[in-house]
């Protein structure tokens, strides 16, 4: 199984930040019990994995009147990926697809962000494997509102594909697709 959320990143929005942050911008904090990425590749030609990376965490920038201050940055742990199965898993985190120990993180920061009609097109810097490329996500607004606690928060969900051979995972090509499809789902707390 290859992977390469993110993102997660994954997705997402896919999220991370460099679209500078004006007084007038709110600040989110990526609720990590609320949020995750997960993935989708392709298995022998006939069928697909599905797995998912629980341990995210990152900001959100979002100012109403202007979306060229908006800013997501967001940061997953690799090891956290599961696929419900402790063999694959245990694979997915070695040297033939993550490499956790080298490289204990993936992340995207955003670079640009636009409103499209309900949605988002988010652009920016995506880092997996020790490689960063530049991907383009879509995103949308889930909802938001008050919480039972008292907080404000918003939710997303964002959706992009990468082919792993970019970021330097060329293992079991005949049997694992390239590409990986990618959604990051995630709510944040208004700070």
């Amino acid at each position: 199984m290859k992977i390469i959320s993110i993102s997660a990143f994954v997705l997402a929005l896919s999220l991370c930040a460099t679209a500078g942050t004006a007084q007038s911008a709110d600040t989110y904090q990526i609720d990590p019990v609320h949020s995750f990425a997960s993935f989708s590749i392709g298995h022998l030609g006939i069928g697909l994995v599905r797995g998912f990376f629980s341990d995210i965490a990152g900001t959100i920038a979002f100012d109403a009147a202007d979306a060229t201050k908006d800013a997501i940055d967001v940061t997953i742990r690799t090891a956290s990926v599961n696929t419900h199965v402790d063999k694959r898993d245990e694979d997915l985190r070695s040297p033939n697809f993550l490499e956790v120990e080298k490289y204990p993180t993936m992340s995207f920061k955003s670079t640009a962000i636009a409103r499209q009609g309900d949605g988002y097109t988010v652009t920016g810097d995506f880092t997996l494997h020790g490689v960063t490329k530049t991907i383009t996500a879509t995103a949308k607004l889930l909802g938001a509102g008050k919480d039972p606690w008292g907080g404000y928060r918003t939710g997303y969900v964002a959706d992009f594909s990468v082919n792993r051979t970019d970021y330097g995972m060329t293992y079991d090509l005949s049997g694992i697709t390239d590409k990986v499809d990618i959604s990051v789902a995630f709510e944040a707390v208004k700070k």
